[in-house]
């Protein structure tokens, strides 16, 4: 990269721009947001000459400064870059620019992005670090924060500061947002109802998201978002941020009366580090987990596209059709007789079934979930000829063969347990409560992590797996390992163990698909999909808590890596009842699969869900590459959302309603994302039941739609006009296939 030190520049691509200057002590961001397009010097310095605030009553007597470092020195008040000490001091960091490098990529007609390296130096904390900005070709801005202790920066008069080691409590990115970023719109939830938005004003102060269990939980804020007031899926203007990272996270957003610099409030995120967790001697280094900051002008909606054509553009990215799935978990539980497995892989073969899962209760005293975790041997007690019969007839139908393990927990009732009580995670002092009958397993011990890494490798290349479903069940409380003969807090590192685990095994065996779970959605994140191929969204399959896990989780995961299964007609996590149709209208557009026993099936039922599977087969291809819209919608108990081709050529849509409405009818509902200009065919998929309605007859178009020719439309009609949709009864759902003809 050229060196750029002292200037002002800019990185544009896909509408979206960072203007930068480095003219000072620490460069400061001069603009985010939408594109400024091509600037030029005169341009660039109008930018700087208006970046400088005014000098208030009662405050520092130079200007503020809002840098890509924020400090004290500079004036901000609110919450810093970097928090830490050397042994009680050096807690007043002062970094200053040792270089800065820049590279556009692209053309100034076709921008593409690029990249801002720089170089810092702290004389007071004896810090090295470097900052790296990288703007993607679809306007994801990634931010990667290293240090480095070198105490070679301090002078002789610093004392014990110089030879103590630095203990790093807190490295964050935080980027500034314009005045017009009046809300806050993030995420809280529980086990069985993660990603549940809320949304609020932004008021003076700090808004500040902390997740403290070893992983980003089910409360997790996932994405945190700062909008105009008029922020919808297709409308206003949104910053967010996400933070790339499986252990404890933190995100903020401050609002403070003196403002950052020009600017009116910051966002910001990083790693949630426990004391003492980051000691860093002389020559150690800390890599910050990378921070994602995405900016758009089309709503949320848009903010999902950036983010999907991110995910789907990594060469590590599924590009194989997403296998129709069938779990065992809640068709047999933990009851592995192999006569009632055997039936269901013949059940699933007959109704189209591409994949099926052995969940947990294989391994050795598996016969509740109070034992055995650790022990990854197949219990010869159930399976006497090993798991080969049923993966025999798992294939002998063409089927992938996929298992569940659960490698970072350990059950008391394990050999593993008795032989290595010293490989429990927790304090020497002793255990605190289990969480689901199991404690965590400490994957930071080089011989802990070796076994276990081997143990699965067995079972994979003995049955030659094609798939893992990979559980995580509990908070990591009180994590801390005494493998260093104190209690050292452990997440970054055991998270770190995790990750390296997972790599190792992608590279023992290529080809190898690994589902993340936790309890469900209890660590949905892009440090953890970069690593897997597939997200357990949450343990709920009632799909009236589904269709709105599903909505929101798509703001951050395409629908390709989101399992949606099709469960029982009494939720078993909810107890509630569901139409079948509802059922399969809801566990389509993403990663279908089943988790239900199919021996309950009539054959009425067996014949609509084979017919529900090859729907699955047919349009796979256009919801695992399509992009999400959804409608804006004054009613909050209906969900109109969609998945249009990127070429405008074919879209499906899903019209649902979750209660009662107060309105007898719609009005005109528009279909957002469609082609202007173009003309739709437009049917309703009636392949696997029709939705119930709470009207007489139907509005006359969509009479139309139901024949086999269906309908054809402009899009001036379907997405600007608008058209009434059916009233449903609640819990009812119905699918609009549109193909352009013109």
């Amino acid at each position: 990269m050229p060196d750029s030190h002292g200037s002002a520049f800019s990185l544009r691509a896909a509408g979206a721009s960072l203007v930068l200057d480095a003219a000072g002590r620490v460069p400061r961001i001069l603009h985010w947001g939408r594109d400024l397009g091509p600037l030029d010097e005169a341009a660039l310095e109008g930018l700087r000459a208006t970046a400088g605030p005014a000098v208030l009553n009662n405050s520092p007597d130079v200007a503020r400064v809002f840098s890509l470092w924020p400090t004290e020195l500079e004036g901000w008040a609110g919450t810093p870059a970097q928090e830490g000490h050397a042994a009680g001091s050096a807690t007043t960091p002062r970094p200053e620019t040792v270089a800065v490098r820049h590279r556009t990529d692209g053309t100034p007609d076709a921008p593409a992005g690029g990249r801002v390296e720089v170089e810092l130096a702290d004389t007071v904390t004896g810090l090295r670090s470097t900052v790296s900005l990288a703007l993607d070709p679809f306007g994801v801005l990634a931010a990667d924060v290293s240090v480095v202790r070198d105490t070679t920066l301090l002078g002789a008069a610093d004392g014990v500061g110089a030879t103590a080691p630095y203990a790093l409590d807190a490295l964050r990115v935080l980027l500034p947002l314009p005045d017009r970023a009046t809300d806050v719109l993030d995420f809280s939830g529980k086990w069985c109802r993660e990603r549940a938005p809320q949304r609020g004003a932004l008021l003076y102060g700090s808004h500040v998201r902390r997740s403290r269990r070893g992983k980003p939980g089910h409360d997790s804020p996932f994405l945190v978002v700062a909008g105009t007031h008029d922020l919808g899926f297709g409308r206003g203007e949104a910053w967010a941020a996400h933070l790339a990272w499986s252990g404890d996270v933190e995100y903020v957003v401050e609002k403070l009366p003196e403002s950052p610099g020009p600017f009116a409030a910051v966002l910001g995120a990083g790693e949630g580090l426990r004391p003492g967790e980051i000691l860093l001697a002389d020559g150690e280094r800390y890599d910050a987990p990378t921070a994602l900051f995405v900016w758009s002008g089309a709503g949320l909606d848009g903010v999902a596209d950036r983010l999907h054509r991110r995910l789907r553009a990594r060469a590590t990215h599924p590009s194989s059709p997403r296998p129709l799935t069938l779990n065992s978990w809640e068709a047999v539980y933990f009851d592995h007789d192999v006569e009632r497995l055997s039936a269901l892989v013949e059940r699933g073969a007959r109704v189209g079934v591409e994949r099926f899962v052995l969940d947990d209760g294989w391994f050795d005293g598996r016969r509740e979930a109070n034992a055995g975790l650790g022990d990854w041997v197949v219990d010869r007690a159930v399976w006497r000829d090993g798991l080969a019969p049923l993966v025999d007839l798992v294939r002998s139908h063409g089927m992938q063969f996929g298992i569940w393990f659960e490698p970072e927990m350990i059950n008391l009732d394990s050999d593993l347990a008795r032989e290595h009580p010293d490989w429990v995670l927790g304090p020497r002092q002793g255990l605190g409560a289990t969480a689901r009958n199991q404690y965590v397993l400490d994957l930071t011990r080089p011989d802990a992590y070796e076994l276990v890494l081997d143990r699965i490798s067995a079972i994979v290349d003995e049955y030659a797996v094609d798939y893992i479903k990979w559980d995580h069940n509990r908070d990591l409380s009180e994590a801390v390992s005494g493998r260093s003969g104190s209690d050292r807090p452990a997440v970054h590192a055991q998270t770190l163990a995790l990750y390296r685990m997972l790599d190792t095994l992608r590279e023992r065996h290529p080809g190898l698909e690994i589902e993340t779970c936790s309890g469900g959605g209890g660590r949905v994140d892009l440090g953890i999909l970069d690593r897997t191929d597939r997200v357990w969204a949450s343990d709920c399959n009632d799909p009236v808590e589904r269709l709105q896990i599903e909505r929101w989780t798509r703001m951050l995961v395409p629908p390709e890596l989101i399992g949606s299964h099709l469960g029982a007609e009494r939720s078993h996590t909810t107890s509630r009842r569901t139409d079948l149709s509802f059922r399969l209208v809801v566990a389509l557009t993403a990663h279908a699969g089943i988790e239900w026993d199919l021996q309950e099936a009539d054959d009425d039922d067996l014949e609509r869900i084979a017919r529900w599977g090859a729907a699955y087969r047919e349009l796979r291809g256009l919801i695992h590459s399509g992009r999400i819209v959804n409608a804006d919608l004054s009613d909050t108990t209906a969900a109109l959302t969609g998945i249009v081709a990127h070429d405008g050529s074919r879209a499906l849509f899903t019209w649902a309603r979750l209660a009662t409405s107060e309105p007898g009818q719609s009005g005109r509902v528009r279909f957002p994302g469609l082609d202007d200009g173009a003309r739709y065919r437009v049917r309703v998929r009636d392949d696997f039941g029709l939705a119930s309605r709470h009207e007489a007859v139907d509005p006359s178009w969509v009479t139309a739609a139901l024949a086999a020719d269906g309908i054809v439309l402009p899009s001036a009609v379907l997405g600007v006009a608008g058209v009434p949709l059916p009233t449903l009864n609640p819990q009812q759902a119905m699918l609009f296939d549109l193909e352009r003809v013109a």
